[in-house]
Formats: C-alpha cells, sequence, structure tokens
C-alpha cells in the first residue's frame, strides 16, 4: 500500500475510532459527534505515526477515550464556553 493510501485509511479508521472514544467514555458529553470524530482522526494519526499493525488501532482507541475526556472537559457545556473553576 503507498504512504499516502495508508493515511487515507489512518483518517477514515480515525472517524471510527472517535465514535468508538465516544462509547468508551461513559457520561454526559458535551462536544458534538463531528469534534468527537475529528479527535478520533486526529488520535489515530498521533498513534500511526508511532506505531504499525494492530497497536496502532490499540493506542488510537485509548489515546482517543483520552482526548474525548480532555476535551470534553474543557469544552464546557454547549452554548457556553468553559470557565476555569
Amino acid at each position: 500500500m503507498s504512504p499516502t493510501m495508508e493515511w487515507v485509511w489512518l483518517i477514515i479508521v480515525g472517524a471510527i475510532v472517535g465514535a468508538l472514544g465516544r462509547l468508551f467514555h461513559p457520561g454526559r458529553d458535551p462536544m458534538g459527534w463531528i469534534v468527537t470524530i475529528l479527535v478520533g482522526i486526529g488520535s489515530l494519526l498521533i498513534a500511526g505515526a508511532i506505531f504499525n499493525g494492530f497497536w496502532r488501532f490499540v493506542v488510537g482507541v485509548i489515546v482517543a477515550v483520552i482526548l474525548v475526556a480532555l476535551v470534553g472537559r474543557f469544552m464546557g457545556t454547549r452554548g457556553q464556553p468553559a470557565t476555569a473553576p
């Protein structure tokens, strides 16, 4: 597979990983689905730059869960800006 096609697959699978990250992160989440999918794409691109094969997917899901939790925490509630405690 060419390197360009590999990155295209990382983006497509990243969208799925973002959805999995949201499923594995319990509780109310102030992010929309688009932001969650973008977080998944970013997490799989990060994992794809470091790992190969099956571990790329596993690490991508773990990073997505962590990023969904962090981004959701700092985004605040929908329609309102996040505020410091």
